[in-house]
């Protein structure tokens, strides 16, 4: 009898975990954003396996979504794609009777006009676009604005980031016009702005733009807060700058495609994600600006006061957060892009 009692058990234990390994999340989300660490808590605590896939622009990753119209449970866009995505109906709305941290966010992150509501999206990170230059070289020392990035002794010391609107953002930025800016002329003299710069350029990384910075490859680059705040950490003559001609804020949301079959194991990996305890362990290991209010707290001091992740509110007032421009402008910023890309 004991030994059919045993054999049961077994059997209801080989079935339990089988039915646990079925329980599947398949996240799409931007290169080094997610710890390693807090995924592997995740699925401890709930045994759903989380496959993790990469990509190092929107442009890449609405491509991909786009196309493919399946194979994703949850993504990472910025506000822009937010937008567009969910107007091209390529979003599923959110059940936030699942979500039961939302009241963790920050309220001047919530509700904004890219996704009233929320009906779409759920911040996750937020973060600058600005500056980084190692100290230790001379030429890099003494780049304090965007216009000192075209200097001549620049050439092959420069790193840009593989982001169409960061980069045309500079041009823009350095003719004193909005990171936005939807009138063609104005687009098109930037874009002209933006050729010579292109000779001084080494290199378009967004996967890792760090690991050329910490080795000595470039000496200064155009970079998200994230990498500047890993790479000042492994050599302090790494230094984040805020240009005095400004420049662009973004705010990563996570959202369901339209395609996905793990609804389920998406809310409860966002819901997860909304702790306060794995919002600042994410924070702080990823150098970005948390939106939750909560996790702030929990967060060391010298993270909170790090301007790099947390600038004051006089050097966020020279900021833009991106917006959706509309296919019709999308279209001009992508040919001046490719302009730039090929030289032609």
């Amino acid at each position: 009898m004991k030994k059919i009692l045993f054999s049961l058990l077994l059997l209801l234990l080989v079935a339990g975990n089988a039915w646990a390994a079925k329980k599947n999340l398949y996240v799409y989300c931007w290169s080094e954003y997610i710890p390693e660490a807090v995924i592997a808590q995740f699925t401890a605590k709930t045994g759903i396996k989380v496959t993790l896939s990469t990509y190092d622009s929107n442009e890449a990753m609405y491509a991909k979504v786009k196309m493919t119209g399946q194979g994703y449970d949850l993504i990472v866009p910025s506000t822009d794609f937010v937008s567009r995505m969910g107007k091209e109906g390529l979003l599923l709305p959110l059940d936030k009777k699942q979500l039961t941290r939302l009241g963790n966010l920050s309220p001047k992150l919530m509700n904004q006009a890219f996704d009233p509501g929320n009906t779409y999206s759920v911040p996750y990170m937020w973060g600058s676009t600005a500056m980084a230059v190692n100290s230790a070289d001379p030429v890099a020392a003494g780049v304090t604005s965007l216009a000192d990035l075209w200097k001549p002794e620049v050439k092959g010391k420069l790193l840009l980031p593989n982001d169409m609107r960061s980069v045309i953002g500079l041009g823009l930025k350095r003719l004193g016009r909005s990171w936005n800016e939807t009138d063609p002329a104005q687009i098109q003299k930037a874009c002209e702005l933006l050729r010579p710069l292109m000779a001084n350029v080494r290199v378009f990384d967004s996967d890792s733009p760090k690991q050329a910075l910490i080795n000595n490859e470039v000496s200064a680059a155009i970079l998200w807060n994230g990498e500047a705040y890993i790479a000042s950490g492994e050599n302090p003559k790494i230094r984040y700058i805020y240009p005095p001609e400004g420049f662009g804020l973004w705010l990563d949301s996570l959202c369901i495609p339209k395609g996905a079959k793990n609804l389920a194991e998406a809310h409860a990996f966002i819901d997860f994600l909304l702790q306060p305890k794995m919002a600042a362990a994410i924070s702080e290991e990823m150098g970005y600006s948390s939106p939750n209010l909560k996790a702030m707290e929990l967060l060391p001091a010298e993270v909170r006061a790090n301007a790099i992740v947390y600038p004051d509110e006089a050097t966020l007032a020279r900021g833009e957060f991106e917006v959706d421009l509309g296919r019709e402008t999308e279209r001009i910023y992508e040919k001046c892009w490719t302009t730039l890309k090929t030289g032609r």
